[in-house]
């Protein structure tokens, strides 16, 4: 079966009205769909720069204890966390996620193991 989702942490984390952090979330893969709705956007053909806003707010599924994710939280993003979230979204949508199949030279067991982004 494939993997539709999968989590992340981010560096920073986003900080909500309440003063709480949230670091862990979930990912799905994008749809055709959610690529070309967000060209029809206002903000978007106001300002294309808005595209990666509105297009994480639509595949984010989880962050934190926020089950809705909306441009708003994503416009409120430490800088670092929205260069990983984007990082992250071509991974798994443009070029497939970069998780290996390894075997365990001691054990013998099967697992995935994905390599840290470059320069981390």
């Amino acid at each position: 079966m494939q993997q539709t989702e999968f989590p992340f942490t981010l560096p920073q984390g986003y900080l909500d009205p309440e003063g709480n952090v949230h670091q862990e979330g979930t990912m799905r893969l994008a749809t055709a769909y959610d690529e070309v709705a967000p060209i029809q956007d206002p903000r978007v053909q106001a300002n294309p720069g808005y595209l990666i806003i509105i297009l994480l707010s639509r595949v984010i599924v989880r962050l934190g204890t926020m089950q809705q994710i909306n441009p708003k939280v994503i416009e409120n993003l430490f800088s670092a966390d929205l260069v990983y979230l984007q990082d992250l979204y071509q991974r798994i949508n443009q070029s497939g996620h970069n998780r290996f199949l390894v075997n365990c030279p001691h054990c013998g067991g099967e697992f995935q193991v994905e390599p840290p982004p470059p320069g981390e």
